[in-house]
């Protein structure tokens, strides 16, 4: 089997040869293995849910691929929600002709990421449509987290809020942008694309007062905090100098006119947490992998006015504004 066929995708022999040979090979688990119509978990209080669509291009990339990115995004987005990532569902979608070895290569990438935060895959779906009509590969994914840790929302933000983000801005855009055009650079932009649980619970099991958390992807830095002064119909100021901006993803936006803060991320995360708290969070998230490069970088400032501003190292304060228009499509 060195090419995937529309017969992949019919429900027959050929079917069931890819799901025993293939995904069963990296996915298996006891609820999964069943491979019955649904799948039967046990669940006890509140959980978080989530589901989101990946077509990446291209589906390999600089620091992961698009099976890394359906399993880390969507442990993200259960993750800032305080919610324990448990149960994955995927649904692939394959473009006739995609050689098995990719698919491999893919699959063995989501049960690398999933086993980081020992989320479990227990249920799929495949389907293959003819060549021309998709491009190599699309994935849905969907996840259950048991929540630990309530009250997260973009709605809590209060006056005196501290802003920290977990690491460098714009890192996974630039790297797409880059791959697409062709662009080499000295220090090559890597994507920042990683599961988040493992540093957020280090957080959240703290003690320290946290009021939201958001995992800046589209949109961006400049997206979220928008989206938090609207929610919460406060102000926000944040320092232009100490938003952490790798220079590969500097030189390349001001190449091409892009701001980083509109560049999507897939490894970064945005807390705002009480002030009394703010250090002893950016030293538990320096302490991690996932968050060295952890920066404070602004605070709300008031209530009543829903804007985000922006105060550079001249000491001119500009409105950050929110990305417009599709900056850069498919790039998760």
């Amino acid at each position: 089997m060195k090419k995937i066929l529309l017969s992949h995708g019919g429900g027959g022999e050929e079917t069931q040869k890819l799901i025993k040979n293939l995904f069963l090979k990296y996915f298996s688990n006891e609820i999964l293995n069943k491979l019955e119509d649904a799948s039967l978990l046990n669940l006890s209080g509140k959980v978080a849910f989530t589901t989101d669509a990946f077509t990446v291009s291209p589906i390999f990339f600089r620091g992961g691929d698009i099976g890394k990115l359906a399993v880390a995004g969507t442990v993200n987005d259960l993750s800032v929600m305080g919610a324990r990532p448990k149960y994955l569902s995927v649904s692939f979608v394959i473009e006739e002709g995609l050689s098995f070895e990719e698919l491999e290569e893919v699959v063995k990438s989501m049960a690398q990421e999933a086993s980081k935060t020992g989320v479990q895959i227990v249920a799929g779906d495949t389907k293959v449509v003819p060549k021309g009509q998709a491009d190599k590969l699309f994935i849905s994914a969907s996840g259950i987290g048991e929540v630990v840790y309530e009250g997260l929302s973009a709605h809590n933000l209060r006056e005196g809020n501290v802003i920290i983000v977990s690491g460098s801005v714009g890192d996974h855009g630039a790297c797409i942008l880059a791959q697409r055009e062709g662009m080499e650079f000295e220090v090559p932009v890597e994507s920042d694309c990683k599961s988040l649980w493992n540093m957020i619970e280090k957080v959240l099991s703290s003690g320290a007062e946290v009021h939201a958390i958001r995992d800046a992807t589209r949109g961006g830095l400049a997206g979220v905090l928008n989206e938090w002064a609207e929610q919460s119909k406060v102000t926000i100021e944040v320092e232009e100098e100490k938003i952490p901006v790798k220079e590969a993803v500097r030189g390349l936006c001001e190449l091409l006119g892009f701001e980083p803060t509109h560049l999507a991320n897939e490894g970064m995360a945005v807390f705002a947490v009480a002030s009394q708290d703010a250090q002893k969070v950016l030293e538990i998230l320096r302490s991690t992998p996932e968050g060295k490069e952890a920066q404070i970088i602004g605070k709300v400032v008031k209530k009543g006015e829903p804007k985000v501003i922006l105060s550079t190292p001249y000491g001119v304060k500009r409105v950050m504004e929110p990305p417009a228009g599709e900056l850069l499509p498919r790039i998760c």
